[in-house]
């Protein structure tokens, strides 16, 4: 099955992923991130098990590891001389860790000391990502307390508080559930992509925590629904639209070049959405994109949030 358009063609794999069949995975929600290592392989989360589970190129589970967190709501794979690392964001118990492949804690980050957590606001961390200084970066972490207050939080790269930001000072306005987090480093000057998912748009700060710009959302430019998670393609952004029930592919300069399995309308007439059945799923068509990750041929795997879980594949072909 192809999707997409004459510039973005892509063949579709449904449940490309075979999750392990157990009762947990088959009844439980899927609710988790997705990276791509160097070495091709995807690595995701078994939502039953709280392991982290690691894919070849053709679907098949190749390792599972125990883990520490409930949840890798978010997940971001970074390379540090030579050795890659996994940060997940848990949005259950709010953790933020980076383990290794083998599911072990190296290090993590404590919830932020600031004023609307010591008042009793909540945090619910959804997504990291790294500056990362094999790409000139200095290791700065960005989490986003997509979940719980609506904050964006910068840490060094020692996991030490250096800002905290919550969008009411910027010109795209207070954060609403801000999801996902990207560092955009296509510019000489790198950027902050945010999932202002609640929004429906999508905002750019600068790495100092000064706002840029934001669209998707503008009167008469409304085409973004639900932004929710980012990865990236040669110049291209992807992003994964949960209640937009699509994968919408924007060029460099932040204009929509595909959208891909659109399902309009999904969210309203799928009872429970987005923990709905596979029986109510289409192939071809998303459900409920969540965590997004691409490979080095541009190859984009998607998982939904949903009963038991599904991770397609989209394989490039033009």
């Amino acid at each position: 099955m192809q999707i997409g358009n004459h510039h973005h063609n892509y063949a579709w794999t449904e449940k490309w992923g075979n999750i392990p069949d157990t009762q947990s995975a088959r009844e439980g929600w899927a609710h988790h991130g997705i990276a791509v290592s160097k070495t091709g392989n995807v690595i995701s989360f078994h939502h039953g098990d709280n392991t982290l589970i690691t894919f070849d190129e053709s679907g098949t589970l190749v390792s599972s590891a125990q883990t520490t967190v409930e949840n890798a709501h978010g997940m971001r794979l970074v390379e540090e001389n030579g050795e890659e690392f996994v940060w997940l964001a848990d949005n259950l118990t709010g953790q933020v860790v980076k383990v290794d492949l083998e599911g072990k804690q190296v290090t993590s980050i404590s919830t932020p000391d600031v004023k609307v957590y010591a008042e009793g606001g909540k945090y619910s961390p959804t997504d990291v990502a790294v500056n990362e200084e094999r790409n000139g970066g200095n290791g700065e972490i960005v989490v986003t307390d997509g979940y719980g207050s609506s904050w964006i939080h910068f840490y060094d790269k020692d996991g030490n508080l250096q800002a905290s930001i919550d969008g009411s000072v910027g010109g795209g306005g207070a954060f609403a559930t801000p999801h996902g987090v990207w560092i955009d480093n296509r510019r000489d000057n790198s950027e902050l992509y945010i999932a202002d998912r609640s929004n429906g748009q999508i905002q750019v700060y600068g790495l100092d925590g000064k706002f840029i710009r934001n669209f998707g959302s503008a009167p008469g430019a409304d085409w973004l629904h639900s932004p929710s998670g980012f990865t990236a393609w040669g110049d291209y952004l992807i992003v994964a639209e949960l209640r937009g029930s699509r994968v919408t592919i924007l060029d460099s300069d932040d204009e929509p070049s595909a959208y891909l399995g659109e399902n309009t309308g999904a969210f309203k007439f799928n009872e429970g959405w987005p923990n709905v059945p596979h029986e109510t799923l289409v192939p071809g068509k998303f459900s409920s994109p969540h965590g997004i990750a691409a490979d080095k041929d541009g190859n984009i795997f998607v998982a939904e949030w949903l009963i038991g879980g599904r991770v397609n594949k989209l394989t490039r072909s033009g």
